[in-house]
């Protein structure tokens, strides 16, 4: 996004030692006022006072570095942008090469954040060229290395990105320049993230926060590095970190009320952290909020308006959940899993299945594609494709091993504790399906706590235990009912064992009785034993049963059952 001002700022937005004041009475008093806001972090009262005296007469460079600076803790990209020019142009007048160098990377690199490549790779060049004319060992030589970093992890040249911002770090560190060494840190941090070695990538992350939470480098910089970090934490789910980092930055949002650029951020990001920790009506609160703000760019803003989405579709506001997701899309997010997701609670299965499967088949990146496995076995498993939900979690637990998150490894054991039972093995599915709860428990998720034992409680009454089952869905609804989650208390008014459900889909007493024990696991000449029965008429209800049901297994019959609560 931005990038600090590196040596000519210092680290509250002032510059140092300053000349004498210019001349007149009412320019002076600005330039103090501006100069002190600035100092005290009061970034909307720094730029207008500073606006002011540069319309009286021109800013100095030191306080057009000051202007700068406001203007982009502020939201003002074209303020941002003339300001940086009149920065290059004075400096290069001056001769000062390094200063002129630096303040052409930066114009060109935030030009890049907006979509302008041209106007980026001319000012990107420019500093390129002038640096050629120095000859002395300079921290703008690392800054320089910073969009090579950004062009590689946007085309999954991980290796070459990590490569990159080693060097980039290795001259910041040599040339005790802390804003250089935390942003290089935080590129390759979440080049080795994506990479697979999360480890290694979280360890980077943590150094660089290290700094940013010691007030070691500028705002810009601050802000950035929380953002880039937190984002980075979410897409490896750790989510600890990501809960850590969220508080600090919010924290230090709050100690600055003028700040614009990185509080939008901070509200999306709080919305997530809220969400998964249960807190829904104030993460709706906070996501509204950042869809109110003033100048924010579009990825933020469709970002808010794709979490407001997803609590709309957790309580079952289905139609304001639609709305808000197409909002999403126009802003310019994929608004899947979520919409895919959506459809499914409003019934459209082969909708739901379309598109889970269209944003898959154009995703490569697997750490990606792991945020849409989940809801792709969720969909498949109540669309009774169970080969392709089968596919699915082979391909999350795969996932789940390379990069060794326990989150992730908590999601492929829901994966496939879901489709085992659905596969009518209730045993096989308990262990996985406790191992997710576990770790959802503990990480502080009850709503998908509560989801996984409404599963377990499915398990529980296959294999005879009624009061683990009652015990398990009463735990789950306590949960939906605090938390205001409608769909999933509606799915939970299932009929008791024993008794007809609503709707029986053709299916005799004694057919339902025979389905139920299919669901469990147990074969015809089992089922024949339980009941008193012989095995030729059970074939017999087994068969009734695939036509009543349109299936062809007894796999998909399971399956159908659990869909449709019938056992």
């Amino acid at each position: 996004m931005f990038a600090n001002l590196g040596r000519v700022a210092g680290r509250d937005g002032t510059s140092g030692p300053e000349g004498p004041a210019p001349r007149g009475t009412e320019l002076g008093e600005l330039l103090e006022s501006g100069r002190a806001c600035a100092a005290r972090r009061e970034w909307g009262d720094a730029f207008e006072a500073l606006s002011r005296a540069d319309q009286t007469e021109p800013l100095r460079p030191e306080d057009l570095e000051r202007l700068a600076l406001c203007a982009a803790l502020t939201g003002r990209d074209d303020r941002l942008l003339s300001t940086y020019e009149r920065l290059y142009q004075a400096y290069a007048d001056a001769g000062e090469c390094t200063r002129a160098t630096r303040a052409a990377f930066w114009l060109g690199f935030r030009l890049l954040s907006l979509g302008e490549p041209g106007r980026a790779s001319g000012w990107l060049a420019r500093a390129e060229r002038l640096l050629a004319r120095e000859t002395s060992d300079c921290a703008e030589r690392g800054y320089l290395l910073l969009p090579s970093v950004a062009r590689d992890l946007g085309k999954g040249a991980y290796d070459a990105a990590c490569e990159t911002a080693a060097r980039a770090s290795e001259i910041g560190e040599r040339l005790a320049e802390p804003d250089l060494v935390a942003l290089a840190r935080s590129m390759q941090g979440r080049a080795l993230v994506r990479q697979g070695q999360v480890e290694r990538g979280l360890a980077l992350l943590d150094e660089a926060m290290v700094a940013v939470t010691s007030d070691e480098v500028s705002p810009l910089v601050t802000g950035l590095v929380y953002c880039s970090v937190i984002a980075c934490c979410q897409q490896a789910y750790a989510l600890n970190r990501a809960r850590e980092w969220t508080a600090a930055l919010a924290d230090w949002c709050d100690r600055q009320p003028q700040l614009v650029t990185f509080a939008d951020t901070c509200l999306v990001h709080r919305a997530e952290i809220l969400t998964l920790g249960g807190d829904w009506s104030e993460a709706i609160a906070e996501a509204r909020r950042a869809c109110e703000r003033p100048r924010q760019d579009a990825e933020t803003l469709a970002d808010a308006f794709y979490q407001r989405a997803e609590i709309h579709r957790l309580r079952g506001e289905l139609a304001a959940a639609e709305e808000a997701y197409r909002e999403a899309s126009r802003q310019g997010r994929e608004p899947q899993p979520g919409l895919a997701l959506l459809r499914l609670a409003q019934g459209q299965r082969d909708e739901a299945v379309h598109a889970i499967r269209r944003v898959l088949d154009t995703t490569s990146a697997t750490w990606r594609r792991a945020r849409f496995l989940p809801a792709c076995i969720e969909i498949l498993l109540s669309k009774g494709d169970l080969p392709a939900a089968a596919a699915a979690c082979d391909e999350l637990e795969e996932i789940a091993k390379a990069l060794g998150t326990e989150v992730l490894g908590a999601m492929a054991a829901h994966g496939r504790g879901a489709l085992l039972l659905a596969q009518g093995d209730a045993q096989g599915a308990t262990e996985p399906l406790r191992h997710a709860f576990e770790v959802w428990q503990k990480v502080g998720a009850p709503y998908i706590a509560a989801r996984i034992r409404v599963l377990l409680a499915r398990a529980c009454r296959a294999l005879g235990d009624r009061d683990g089952a009652d015990l398990e869905r009463d735990a789950a609804r306590r949960v939906f009912e605090q938390l205001g989650a409608q769909p999933e208390l509606r799915a939970l008014e299932a009929p008791a064992e024993g008794e007809a459900p609503a709707l029986d889909h053709g299916l005799s007493p004694r057919e339902r009785q025979v389905l139920r024990l299919v669901a469990s696991g147990k074969t015809n000449r089992a089922i024949a034993g339980d009941l008193g029965l012989s095995e030729r008429t059970v074939d017999r209800h087994v068969s009734n049963i695939f036509t009543k049901l349109h299936v062809a297994s007894r796999a998909a019959a399971t399956a159908f059952a659990y869909e449709h609560r019938l056992v």
